[in-house]
């Protein structure tokens, strides 16, 4: 499919690239560079070449190419800081794959999106080529870049070093000029406002782009409209909570509730290293529910029926997260939420429209909304339409749209800068959490 717009020919540059992915920062990144690459745009990817084991690295169409060169620093999963020399190497070795996927895609933009434990000389060397770039900050990478990067923190630690670093080594180690050389699409409010505050750049070109879930796999269902509008309480309640097993996202917060449910069942569908499992063992077993828990890792393709199958989701991250994208798949099959709302969710996640809300790492809360949602058909039938509305908005149709977008506008000089797609009036989408917020690309 095309648009009938010029074909932009454009290098996504990411930390990591799905099938070898963390998160739905990744997975956000892979659907609109297909959507874009389905458009008729022509996208390469350059990406790390951390693997996930026993996974392959699957078919790249209809992008033409994935390149997995870059080395991270990042090993085993967790920070690498290796001595002076390798450093060096690290430096080099990126530097050579940039350049050669740079001469072999010839782009008109470079799409940065996760740069996690990534050399910032990369972005050094783009913005001295004069190659416009279009960042995705779906975390507050701005904030940690320089101190995750250890070839940055080193040569930084001198005044004046990271020049003289530049000249007699030729490897980029100067501060890159990012404010000067791209534009900032920001998954949320919430998110902007902190990168502002504690990252040393201003971001002068920025706007709010809110992610979004494949709604060519999320929905309902055929015929259905959704499992957990039809509980009646003759059968276990069957709660869902869909994320790594993190403590940042409320698993123990869950679990706690868990024991005040005794009507209740629980799955937990999501990534755990070996402490990560020990741990969730351990709150099950202090919660006397070890016995209602049930734990598993769906692969993407699965996990659609695992929300229609739950009677209720549960998204319960107790850190200022930048967005939210479980509980916009749960909204799209049919599934009612309850949430805490916390960062950028709580700018979609409306209590009583699209969903019940709670406090925060309060198991009585969580629990109270849970009995609140079971309780009250009429509620529960509301947040499922209202919710299927908000996932409606949320498409990453609608997110490769506002991209393509930015992507056009920095391949014509930033000419003329794209409006902000603003959420639909609906009583659904309601709230001050919701207001227009001050863009500076839009005005």
């Amino acid at each position: 499919m095309t648009t009938g717009r010029p074909v932009t020919r454009l290098l996504c540059l990411t930390s990591w690239y799905p099938p070898h992915h963390f998160g739905g920062y990744e997975l956000s990144c892979h659907d609109v560079m297909h959507r874009l690459a389905e458009r008729g745009h022509h996208v390469e990817v350059l990406t790390s070449d951390h693997r996930h084991a026993g996974v392959g690295d699957g078919d790249p169409a209809p992008v033409a190419a994935v390149h997995r060169d870059l080395r991270l620093y990042f090993r085993d999963g967790d920070l690498w800081s290796p001595p002076l020399r390798t450093r060096l190497a690290v430096e080099r070795r990126n530097q050579r794959a940039l350049t050669a996927a740079l001469d072999r895609c010839r782009p008109d933009v470079v799409a940065v999106w996760h740069v996690g434990a990534m050399s910032l000389g990369l972005l050094r060397t783009i913005e001295q080529r004069g190659i416009p770039m279009v960042h995705a900050v779906s975390d507050d990478w701005p904030t940690y870049c320089e101190r995750l990067d250890p070839w940055t923190r080193a040569v930084r630690r001198v005044p004046g070093l990271d020049r003289v670093a530049e000249a007699l080594l030729r490897v980029p180690s100067r501060r890159p000029r990012l404010d000067d050389t791209g534009a900032f699409c920001f998954i949320s409010e919430v998110t902007r406002e902190r990168c502002r505050r504690l990252s040393p750049w201003a971001f002068p070109r920025s706007t709010i782009v809110y992610s979004g879930i494949d709604g060519r796999r999320f929905g309902p269902g055929e015929g259905e409209r959704g499992s957990a509008v039809r509980w009646d309480g003759s059968e276990p309640l069957r709660l869902l909570y869909v994320g790594r097993v993190d403590p940042r996202k409320g698993i123990e917060t869950v679990v706690r509730a868990l024991a005040l449910l005794p009507e209740a069942t629980l799955v937990v569908d999501g990534r755990a290293g070996p402490a990560e499992e020990e741990a969730l063992a351990r709150w099950t077993a202090a919660a006397g529910v070890a016995d209602r828990v049930t734990v598993r890792c769906s692969d993407r393709a699965s996990l659609p029926e695992a929300y229609r199958h739950a009677h209720v989701c549960v998204f319960a991250s107790e850190w200022e997260e930048p967005f939210g994208l479980v509980p916009l798949e749960a909204m799209a099959c049919g599934t009612p939420v309850v949430a805490t709302g916390v960062g950028g969710s709580g700018e979609f996640l409306v209590d009583g429209g699209n969903c019940v809300r709670f406090e925060p790492g309060s198991a009585a809360s969580l629990a109270d909304a849970v009995r609140r949602l079971a309780g009250d058909p009429d509620l529960r039938e509301r947040v499922v339409a209202h919710g299927r509305a908000t996932a409606a908005f949320f498409d990453v149709d609608h997110l490769a749209d506002a991209f393509e977008a930015w992507y056009d506008a920095a391949a014509a000089g930033f000419s003329t800068l794209p409006p902000r797609r603003q959420p639909p009036p609906a009583p659904a989408l309601s709230g001050p959490s919701l207001a227009p917020g001050g863009d500076a690309a839009a005005r």
